[in-house]
């Protein structure tokens, strides 16, 4: 072979080596990420034209795919509308995925490893592919209880069984009908999505577990208290209540709500400072402890962790060492300044106090199971840590107890229901009305619901507000509703 056939026959060589590689790059190096990129009409069309499991809530779907005549094969829709949003989340064609949807994407659509036997079995007898259902720990008369409740007024309720971690409720309003955003009216939904998004009161945001993380105010107590027991006091202990706090290396005073006075001698017991949530004797409180002991005891209930149930929760956060000094300290102990936390976290300080201090991971996930109604995964309850010794969650259950017997959270006593709580109106950053909050538990004897609701802003009571007036009723309709379907 002469020179110049050598070289066409390499340069033939070379094109087919390289032809043969682009080809394999594009089919088994780059397959994964075309099939996942959203501008895939073919991959979006597959995935719509499998029938996708139903979210079921209390034995009764709330999500589910439904035939239709169209080029995506199944409709998305959603049984309950904006009740369950926040956590369901949408399935849109245009938009994509959120919540359980997208949490719990390949399982509901089947392709998720546990459902590895399932597929072949499919494949096997020739059964149309189903993704899997996915069952949540909601409790429907909880949930529609605290939906209720809070009405028109924007905030947040989450209700949690102390004992396992298990979410019953998880409510937040304003919320939105993911059915706008399921249809396959493109132009239709495109106009609600601009419209959503254009909504001031961000109603796609899931202000339970996310988005911006509220001030807790006086709620921020129980880890304070939490903090002096395990220091050694105990709730008899006398404790400075001045009229007014000097804050230390500052101008500035804490006064009490109100500029009331807490004590006519100038101190009181640690169990009545939280009963009427006295903030400058908490205030020194924390200035004794030091920022130090508080950030160990919030981070000891969950502060600064991130977490997953499986939606992505938001870190409540308590100042950093360096981002705090003594007079925010003193602010800090009674849940302001720097001090954020969500609804979800201030529940989970209450059910662990319930819990004898022993703190449990939350969770929404209940089961998974295949189209045949075989288990094919379930959510164990796990012990995330101890937060407080038992002894201390028996003083601070004690305390919480007066608080609602005769301190600021009369309105949300239960005739024959012991009730635990503590109350909070938080101030904000904006010169807004304040937020109003409330915790609790109950049983307080047999822990079986632990709650927190949070009003933004005072609701329908503005400045009036507190969280005694506000936030408290609404636990209490959560607590009886918990208690009435034996949750």
């Amino acid at each position: 072979m002469n020179n110049p056939l050598r070289r066409l026959a390499a340069m033939t060589i070379v094109m087919f080596v390289v032809l043969m590689g682009g080809a394999t790059w594009v089919q088994y190096v780059k397959a994964p990420e075309l099939n996942n990129d959203s501008r895939n009409v073919r991959t979006l069309y597959r995935e719509y034209d499998n029938d996708r499991g139903p979210i079921v809530i209390g034995g009764e779907p709330v999500a589910s795919s439904s035939p239709v005549d169209d080029s995506f094969g199944y409709l998305r829709s959603y049984s309950a509308g904006a009740l369950y949003a926040p956590a369901t989340g949408y399935y849109s064609v245009i938009y994509g995925r959120s919540g359980i949807e997208e949490a719990m994407n390949t399982e509901l659509n089947g392709s998720a490893d546990s459902l590895f036997y399932t597929r072949i079995q499919d494949l096997i007898t020739g059964r149309q592919p189903q993704g899997a259902a996915v069952e949540l720990t909601i409790d429907p008369a909880v949930q529609q209880a605290a939906w209720d409740a809070l009405g028109d007024q924007r905030g947040a309720v989450v209700a949690v069984d102390p004992t396992t971690g298990a979410i019953l409720a998880m409510v937040s309003k304003p919320s939105y009908d993911p059915n706008v955003l399921a249809s396959h009216d493109t132009a239709a939904v495109q106009d609600a999505w601009a419209s959503l998004l254009a909504d001031p009161d961000d109603p796609l945001v899931n202000r339970a577990i996310a988005g911006p993380t509220y001030p807790p105010g006086s709620t921020f107590k129980l880890v304070t208290a939490a903090a002096a027991l395990e220091s050694g006091l105990t709730p008899e202990t006398p404790v400075a209540a001045p009229d007014e706090l000097d804050l230390p290396q500052s101008s500035a005073v804490l006064t009490n709500y109100g500029g009331s006075s807490c004590s006519s001698t100038g101190a009181m017991t640690l169990q009545d400072a939280l009963r009427i949530s006295c903030n400058t004797a908490f205030g020194q409180i924390g200035l004794n402890l030091g920022s130090d002991a508080l950030r160990e005891q919030a981070d000891a209930f969950g502060f600064d962790e991130s977490i997953s149930v499986p939606l992505a929760v938001t870190p409540s956060r308590f100042p950093a060492d360096g981002e705090i000094d003594e007079p925010q300290t003193a602010l800090a102990a009674i849940g302001q300044y720097d001090v954020r936390a969500t609804p979800l976290e201030i529940a989970m300080i209450s059910a662990t106090i319930a819990n004898g201090g022993e703190r449990m991971t939350p969770y929404l996930v209940k089961s998974v199971r295949s189209a045949n109604l075989t288990v094919v995964d379930s959510t164990e309850p796990q012990v995330a840590g101890r937060a407080v010794s038992a002894t201390t969650a028996a003083n601070l259950t004690e305390m919480m107890l007066a608080v609602v017997e005769n301190g600021t959270g009369t309105a949300a006593q239960i005739p024959g229901v012991a009730v635990a709580g503590k109350t909070g109106t938080a101030q904000t950053t904006d010169d807004a009305a304040p937020h109003a909050w409330f915790t609790g538990f109950a049983p307080a004897d047999d822990p079986k619901v632990a709650v927190a609701v949070v009003v933004e802003n005072g609701g329908d009571l503005g400045n009036e507000a507190t969280g005694g007036h506000v936030a408290a009723p609404i636990a209490r309709a959560v607590i009886e509703a918990a208690l009435g379907s034996g949750s």
